[in-house]
């Protein structure tokens, strides 16, 4: 049962991200948003899952109490595009409201799953999320209509979020929480983390006008639904295989997923309309995203006692500090040389890897 109830949160919770990133750039410039506000728009949320860890330092715990609030209230959050949408300040407001709430939900649940499944396992669980999030990009594509449906869609996903986080509340024991016997600190291990901003940051052209970057070069709208489904199910494959990988070097592991990141980003510059190339650089994100993903927060999950409290970081620095900048610049940068500029931030994240310590044979 923990098994289905984890592999049931992942899928609603990354079918929503996939309405949020995929549809909703679209759904705001169809209605009039200019490159620059989407990216102040979805900066937001990701600088809200930033900011939000450093309250957890020594005034607030993440408990079953605060877990709870950011669930319901990201209910209400959903709620609430009905009624900001088609202002700017509000729906900003809203988006970060929001990334609150998403900075405290998806940390709490991935403790629980390393804790109770192990690295061996939870990659089988964590790629329903990517089925979710694929499913979504195939079946929104076709309704897509007018703006109200995608909020309709994420409302209702986001229902079925909240009932499945709540059975799986019974598996966060506190007292088998681990004491920490030195206070957490991001100097101690800074290139690593350095690394982590920089590499999200180069997904920030890749998250916010990926569709529209595609669309803008003769690719209809519907086969780019089929470009991210493809790079989701090479992404699936790789989360059911990724454990014999897992037992090897972790920061070798990540070396190599941030330079064939690098590379697909220099790909998509040159070759934007290129229907079979593109196919080609979205195969990659199997280990730009899936097995990066995993190594990284098996990683820290090893080098830090207080283990909700370093996940909430990874989400921090690296979705939320390295995503606000990368959707801000990625607003700004916005045209030809867009994805140039995302593969010189990858190749800074790489270079700063190899500035972490190497004692630990992690």
């Amino acid at each position: 049962m923990l098994f289905f109830n984890l592999s049931a949160f992942y899928f609603f919770y990354f079918a929503a991200v996939a309405v949020y990133i995929i549809f909703m750039p679209k759904v705001l410039h169809d209605i009039g948003y200019t490159p620059s506000e989407i990216g102040i728009i979805f900066a937001l949320a990701p600088l809200m899952r930033f900011a939000t860890p450093f309250l957890f330092l020594k005034h607030i715990k993440l408990d079953e109490k605060i877990f709870k609030l950011a669930l319901y209230t990201s209910i209400l959050s959903s709620i609430g595009f009905y009624f900001t949408l088609n202002n700017f300040y509000t729906f900003m407001l809203n988006n970060a409201l929001l990334g609150v709430c998403l900075s405290l939900i998806l940390p709490y649940i991935e403790v629980i799953a390393l804790k109770e499944l192990g690295k061996e396992k939870y990659g089988k669980s964590r790629l329903y999320g990517s089925i979710g999030f694929m499913v979504i990009a195939l079946v929104l594509a076709k309704f897509l209509s007018e703006p109200q449906i995608a909020l309709h869609y994420y409302l209702s996903i986001n229902i079925l979020i909240v009932i499945f986080s709540l059975m799986l509340l019974k598996y966060d024991v506190p007292h088998e929480e681990t004491i920490s016997s030195k206070p957490f600190s991001v100097l101690e291990y800074w290139p690593f983390w350095l690394s982590l901003f920089f590499m999200q940051m180069s997904f920030g052209g890749f998250y916010n006008f990926f569709t529209i970057y595609e669309t803008e070069h003769n690719i209809s709208l519907e086969l780019t639904s089929y470009l991210w489904s493809f790079g989701v199910i090479c992404e699936i494959v790789m989360f059911y295989y990724q454990a014999p990988l897992l037992k090897n070097n972790l920061l070798n592991i990540i070396k190599f997923a941030i330079a064939v990141t690098t590379l697909r980003w220099l790909l998509l510059f040159l070759y934007p309309d290129n229907l079979y190339l593109t196919f080609f650089t979205q195969s990659i994100h199997a280990f730009s995203f899936g097995l990066y993903h995993s190594a990284v927060i098996i990683y820290l999950y090893k080098i830090y006692e207080n283990k909700k409290l370093a996940q909430q970081f990874m989400y921090g620095v690296a979705y939320g500090l390295g995503g606000f900048v990368g959707a801000l610049v990625a607003g700004w940068l916005y045209g030809e040389y867009l994805f140039l500029y995302s593969s010189i931030f990858a190749l800074m994240s790489l270079i700063f890897v190899f500035f972490i310590k190497t004692e630990r044979k992690i």
